[in-house]
């Protein structure tokens, strides 16, 4: 059986393309310190390429850890965040619930670079990008720690300010 964090197919590619515009809006953090380092966009790029039709979930599910070994060199928690938020974006393909992560670390590191402000600014462009079809697919997904099959279990996405963005998302879906 399934993990209802997958999502169908149809719907991981629309969500994928909402993850990679989170994961974009930040990168900027990433590239300030590693500019010469291409595997978040490349992650970025496969999201859209999913999401397009032109990947298949297969190919990428062995690619997905690519970007995140990007945060390894660079050392502000910022960067490290918007890293690990392309890496989410690409993790789509495989399992749904990504999509969710790649916007929490988007919005984290959003904060991160503007405290105060640059979280919940990013959670409400975030809410404000959803397109109607791609809202209605991640409400299909189970909340946020109650479901362990995935990401949005008891795990890294469902503590401190990862789960509180998840869960701001989610309510506001």
């Amino acid at each position: 059986m399934t993990s209802p964090q997958s999502l169908s197919e149809a719907d991981r590619r629309l969500v994928a393309a909402w993850a990679a515009d989170c994961a974009e809006r930040v990168l900027h953090l990433f590239e300030a310190e590693a500019p010469d380092d291409d595997r978040a966009w490349d992650a970025i790029a496969r999201a859209r390429a999913f999401a397009d039709g032109q990947l298949d979930a297969a190919g990428e599910i062995r690619r997905r850890f690519v970007a995140n070994r990007a945060a390894q060199v660079v050392s502000s928690p910022a960067a490290k965040a918007a890293a690990w938020a392309a890496g989410q974006a690409s993790g789509v393909a495989h399992m749904g619930a990504h999509a969710l992560g790649a916007a929490a670390y988007a919005a984290k590191a959003a904060e991160l670079d503007a405290p105060g402000v640059g979280g919940s600014a990013e959670i409400a462009w975030q809410l404000e990008r959803l397109t109607e079809p791609a809202r209605e697919a991640l409400r299909l997904l189970p909340p946020l720690g109650t479901d362990s099959s995935g990401p949005l279990g008891a795990g890294l996405l469902a503590s401190g300010a990862l789960g509180a963005n998840i869960r701001l998302l989610q309510a506001g879906l």
